[in-house]
């Protein structure tokens, strides 16, 4: 395997880019013939899911409600993989697994009866061609704001590699109405189109969408309320955002001749995503673990707590992930935890190759004079543990239920902020 890895990263340092194109595009084909094309048979729907954040969410609830619908389902996502009833953890630290893996996991979805699979689709996957081959029914958008700038060259390439899931692929399109960049992707044609909007006077000129609406939108420290055509749906799982994520599935849910009862049904039985907004200790103060690490998703989890849960304080642990990549967004998380929180602890993330002290620095300098560096990650949250109180939230961003931390020259160290957060908690009841 590192000998694979060596000559993968000698051929992107020797061949010029439209090379390295035809590299991935080859691959994809020569996976995809190996598998026997798994995704062209007839007995498998595929829907990938797009966009910047919530995919991961969006594809628990579209597997949910098409379970509850008596489907077989097998789904792909950044926390873990599923072929009907059999769930592994991802442990590979990439949301879309490369060509070989991706067709061979369509491969057992179809070996295993599975009816569906559901995928998230990156930017940097279409990129490579992961998404070749693949047959799509459905392909969703659920938001685009700036990430991966630095790999791509710039928001339009990016905004690019993500509408190139839209032009190639998809018999049906389901997109995000109230994104600001909503108009780039509905000029992509489709059989059928699926928008959804919490906007109650938002109106469409194209009259062939469907849009879905929620309106009555309700948020609280407990959960979320909405409704949809008159019917309520009550949600324990906290945030606006997941109510744009619940739209998403249930528009997938209605593009398969599901009814709005049973999309009712599969959202109202999920208790919670693993590592999105999860609350791990919940007295004598609240601490919530998230996967944000881009400005926007950050200052989502941040606005959150600061409308929903009251005036306490919050203490928040924080870095930047992907050491390499997206410098420029460190700053932004400095300014944006300034902004919102008490008390800041900035902290190692997953530096890779960099050194991580420096990323630190880089995220400090917009933090202000409340930011506190502590370099050790397992330290940092224990600081923050020993400053709460009764009544306070400590909100520990960046890494949500990911198993690893990822260092130098490849190597990764076993990590889960939860169990770390639990572990610190008892030592410091003890004490």
């Amino acid at each position: 395997m590192k000998i694979f890895n060596k000559l993968k990263n000698l051929i992107r340092k020797i061949l010029p880019s439209f090379l390295i194109s035809w590299y991935h595009f080859l691959l994809a084909l020569l996976a995809a013939i190996i598998y026997c094309f798994p995704s062209y048979q007839k007995k498998l729907k595929i829907i990938g899911i797009t966009g910047t954040n919530g995919k991961s969410t969006v594809v628990k609830m579209t597997s949910k409600i098409l379970e509850e619908a008596g489907f077989s389902v097998a789904y792909s996502s950044s926390i873990k993989f599923k072929i009907g009833k059999k769930e592994t953890e991802n442990v590979l630290r990439m949301t879309m697994p490369g060509r070989f893996k991706m067709q061979r996991f369509l491969r057992q979805a179809l070996n295993n009866n599975c009816q569906y699979a559901v995928l998230e689709v990156t930017s940097e996957g279409i990129k490579q061609h992961r998404h070749r081959f693949i047959d799509f029914d459905v392909v969703l958008f659920t938001n685009l704001t700036p990430e991966h700038i630095e790999a791509h060259g710039s928001f339009e390439k990016y905004r690019e590699a993500k509408g190139k899931l839209f032009k190639t692929t998809g018999n049906i399109h389901i997109l995000n109405l109230d994104d600001k960049n909503i108009e780039y992707f509905l000029k992509f044609p489709a059989e059928k189109k699926y928008g959804y909007t919490t906007n109650s006077e938002l109106k469409i000129k194209d009259e062939k969408i469907k849009v879905v609406k929620a309106k009555n939108c309700l948020i609280s420290d407990k959960g979320i309320k909405f409704s949809v055509n008159n019917s309520e749906i009550n949600l324990r799982l906290l945030g606006n955002f997941n109510i744009y994520n619940a739209l998403a599935s249930i528009c997938v849910g209605l593009s398969q001749g599901i009814n709005l009862r049973t999309c009712k049904s599969a959202l109202e039985k999920i208790e919670g995503i693993p590592g999105r907004m999860e609350i791990v200790i919940s007295k004598p103060f609240k601490v919530l673990v998230d996967y944000a690490f881009t400005p926007n998703a950050l200052e989502k989890v941040y606005q959150t707590i600061k409308n929903n849960f009251g005036s306490q304080k919050m203490i928040c642990v924080l870095g930047a992930a992907g050491g390499g990549r997206d410098k420029w967004k460190r700053p932004v998380l400095g300014k944006i935890a300034a902004k919102y929180c008490d008390n800041i602890i900035i902290t190692n993330e997953d530096p890779y190759n960099e050194d991580p002290m420096e990323i630190m620095n880089q995220v400090a300098e917009e933090a202000g004079l409340k930011a506190k560096k502590i370099l050790d990650r397992r330290e940092a949250i224990r600081q923050s543990l020993k400053e709460a109180k009764k009544g306070d939230i400590v909100v520990i961003t960046g890494k949500g239920s990911e198993p690893c931390i990822c260092i130098a020259k490849g190597k990764k160290i076993p990590w889960d902020d939860r169990e770390v957060v639990r572990e610190e908690f008892k030592r410091l009841k003890r004490s």
